[in-house]
């Protein structure tokens, strides 16, 4: 059973503010900036280049990929680090049409994250190839795979509302049908337990930034199933995935498994940080995890839903049918978010009119829980939100 009191306290969280975003952004692990420090001073100071051989400054993408691959029910050597996941968004899915040439529909959600199609649609005008790109209401997902679907591309939780896919529905049902599926765990690696290989899933993409708390910006990582690492195509066929990366070939020749997958250099200390933030996993039980998320988000939900009718649940209540976040909706919901924000909760907006918040047992308690409803709660029915000021959008909402 995980202790977490113990992991909250690894956290650094500013005094008087309750942090309900971290399925946007994770918060600093206490240990990272000395972590981090020590590796400036230490490797990229004194061994300058060397780092690259004597810190193993090369082997992180593959090493990290590893730990990462043990909280996401993937086989040890198949999980990489490294560029955005948009990225790894496109070269998941270029690989998987690859595998199916004869097919020409990539099936989505019109609930998925507008990256995902975005790099869809680009990679589509690209190939020139006749493919299409159907998205259709998250329900509709499990009729509408059959034998004219080239690849599944989901997100498995959905990042407004939280609705959350069933991965080993989906997965099997897709298989049956000869489908390559490709799973975006932007809002699963590390909210609940992930099961890759017992799925059957093909690729699987995520961001490491989340619940994983590796920092702003901080790498992606792509999956490529066991049964393809040695046959896919990188379409990106970046240096560092070549076979031999310091040959200096003229021409590309694709590494070895999960290796082919690399693109460009890996950011080093955006990977220390992301280590740094992995030892709090270490010793964390996900099954524990996952069930003390239900346990707090079915308390925010009761809280607030008793304490502010104005609020509608845009979430499944069924917490088996969501990730680890809550979301209301409000017809003002990005000016109450400013001013739950300037009251010390710090949660986020999205459009249209949803107000999201992550719902993280490693740093938030019962307690927590109950302050920041009473915190919306004044917000709403005080009318804190109607202030000019609070209307006003940032660029980052």
């Amino acid at each position: 059973m995980t202790d977490f009191s113990v992991t909250k306290s690894m956290f650094h969280l500013p005094e008087g503010v309750i942090y309900l975003d971290g399925n946007s952004l994770g918060p600093l692990p206490r240990a990272a900036c000395d972590h981090v420090s020590g590796m400036m001073r230490a490797e990229w100071g004194d061994l300058l280049i060397s780092g690259w051989n004597k810190a193993g400054w090369m082997a992180l993408a593959t090493e990290i990929g590893d730990r990462i691959a043990g909280l996401i029910g993937a086989e040890p050597g198949h999980v990489v680090m490294g560029d955005t996941l948009s990225i790894k968004v496109y070269q998941a899915l270029a690989a998987a049409i690859d595998l199916n040439p004869a097919r020409k529909v990539i099936l989505s959600d019109n609930g998925n994250f507008p990256t995902d199609l975005y790099m869809a649609e680009g990679l589509i005008r690209s190939l020139d190839n006749g493919h299409e790109l159907c998205t259709v209401n998250p329900s509709e997902i499990m009729d509408k795979i059959d034998d004219s679907v080239a690849v599944l591309m989901l997100t498995e939780v959905d990042y407004r509302t939280g609705r959350r896919h069933d991965m080993q529905a989906l997965s099997k049902k897709a298989r049956d049908f000869g489908v390559i599926t490709i799973w975006d765990l932007a809002h699963s690696a590390g909210a609940l337990p992930v099961d890759l290989a017992g799925c059957g899933a093909d690729f699987a993409v995520g961001c490491s930034y989340k619940y994983l708390n590796g920092g702003p910006g901080s790498p992606a990582f792509i999956y490529v199933a066991p049964r393809h690492a040695d046959t896919v195509r990188p379409a990106l066929s970046g240096w560092l995935g070549h076979e031999a990366p310091f040959a200096f070939d003229l021409d590309y020749r694709p590494g070895k498994g999960i290796e082919r997958m690399r693109v460009g250099t890996p950011p080093v200390i955006a990977l220390k940080s992301l280590e740094s933030a992995l030892d709090i996993w270490d010793g964390i039980d996900i099954d524990s995890l996952r069930k003390k998320s239900i346990e707090l988000s079915d308390l925010f939900i009761a809280e607030v839903e008793s304490r502010c009718p104005a609020l509608t649940l845009a979430s499944p209540r069924d917490g088996k049918e969501r990730g680890s976040q809550v979301s209301f909706r409000f017809s003002e919901g990005y000016a109450a978010m400013q001013a739950l924000i300037a009251n010390g909760v710090i949660g986020d907006f999205r459009a249209p009119d949803i107000m999201r918040f992550g719902i993280t047992p490693l740093y938030i308690d019962a307690g927590d829980i109950i302050a920041a409803a009473m915190a919306i709660e004044n917000v709403i029915t005080n009318g804190l939100w109607d202030n000019p000021r609070y209307k006003i959008r940032a660029s980052v909402t």
